[in-house]
């Protein structure tokens, strides 16, 4: 049997943003095949994953060599050989000439797990620099063995900007543990708890956004909702909604959008446990324009019954063909059609979605394609 290493360069234990799941549930997946010596920082000492062994060589995250020490080539070296681990996986390109060295001169087998394309991505945050990680990020694509993708689209950027061929390709879409529908009765239970605890009215639809707002792209979703979409809801006099906006890091210059609280909007700041906002929630709304990669936290809404309302941008690796018709895409910026779908679906019931769904999005299946690659390498 064959055995991996995995390089997680930050801290995702406990998993909470969508990029310390879909790291932490890509190795508890792949795990159940392979086993895997996790290389990390030490903020992952407690990390408790079956058939995943933790070795601390990154040192502490807050060590600004983290990215470029060069002893780390001869640390990892070390301990492939000593743990007969033929086989690299490193997550997003940043430790791409790491890997290089290690394929060309510790003769290891490189894997990039990608989970958006970088350099497109500062590009959209406008990161004059963004040109030069392109430079990188291709490189680092170019010399892998096996490249996988979050979505389909980056798997053809890849392929057609790239120059990679398709063999050395693969989508590994992010995925949700313990995948399955929710059931009436617990959205009911959900629904209840909140609207006690934010004193609504029963018959309030619960609109929802979730985030983390240190996040540009996240913190201009939320300006998109209170300045441009939910102004078009108020005029609906018929329309009984609140907007949840959930999340970490909101600037201490939008005082908790106070001012909006009457105007049907909530700031509940980080909320321990997101899945039952996700469960009580009836339309999940996501004007998210920019970032790149597949908004995980789309993924959770949906699973977990909610319709949902998207910039298009926003929707990019989740297949509206696979949703049932509970995903509506909007042109991005166009606040006018946004709001005119989320009316749309306070009249429409949900429809459940369809088994390709749960199919698509499941750790295991994903990571049981992703095994069937690396075994074939």
């Amino acid at each position: 049997m064959i055995k991996i290493a995995s390089l997680v360069p930050y801290r995702i234990v406990p998993p909470v943003t969508g990029g310390e799941k879909a790291v932490y549930y890509f190795l508890e997946g792949l795990s159940t095949r392979i086993p895997i010596d996790c290389f990390t920082v030490t903020e992952n000492t407690d990390m408790k994953v079956p058939d995943v062994m933790v070795l601390p060589l990154l040192g502490a995250m807050r060590s600004k060599i983290r990215y470029i020490n060069p002893l780390l080539f001869f640390r990892i070296r070390r301990a492939c050989r000593a743990n007969g681990i033929r086989h690299l996986v490193i997550e997003h390109p940043y430790y791409g000439w790491l890997g290089i060295l290690l394929k060309y001169m510790a003769g290891l087998k490189l894997i990039v797990h990608s989970h958006n394309i970088e350099s497109l991505r500062f590009r959209s945050l406008k990161k004059w620099w963004w040109p030069v990680l392109y430079a990188y990020e291709r490189c680092t694509h170019k010399s892998a063995d096996l490249n996988l993708f979050i979505t389909t689209n980056d798997r053809l950027f890849g392929q057609e900007r790239f120059g990679l061929v398709p063999e050395k390709t693969m989508v590994c879409t992010y995925g949700i543990p313990g995948l399955r529908p929710v059931a009436g009765e617990e959205k009911l239970r959900a629904k209840e708890q909140l609207t006690l605890k934010y004193h609504l009215h029963p018959d309030t639809r619960i609109l929802l956004f979730n985030g983390t707002l240190s996040y540009p792209p996240n913190r201009d979703a939320v300006s998109e909702i209170v300045q441009h979409i939910n102004p078009l809801l108020q005029k609906e006099a018929d329309l009984h909604y609140i907007i949840l906006i959930c999340g970490s890091g909101l600037p201490a210059a939008w005082e908790g959008l106070k001012a909006y609280r009457e105007m049907n909007v909530i700031y509940t700041g980080f909320v321990e446990d997101i899945g039952l906002y996700f469960d009580a929630a009836d339309i999940f709304i996501n004007p998210v324009t920019d970032g790149g990669g597949i908004k995980t936290k789309l993924v959770e809404a949906l699973a977990a019954g909610a319709r949902a309302v998207s910039y298009r941008s926003g929707a990019i690796g989740v297949d509206e063909a696979l949703t049932g018709g509970n995903l509506c895409i909007v042109k991005d910026g166009d606040a006018p059609a946004f709001a005119a779908e989320i009316i749309g679906c306070v009249h429409r019931p949900p429809e459940e979605l369809p088994k390709a769904f749960f199919d698509h999005f499941d750790w295991g299946m994903i990571t049981g394609r992703v095994a069937d690659a690396i075994e074939k390498l």
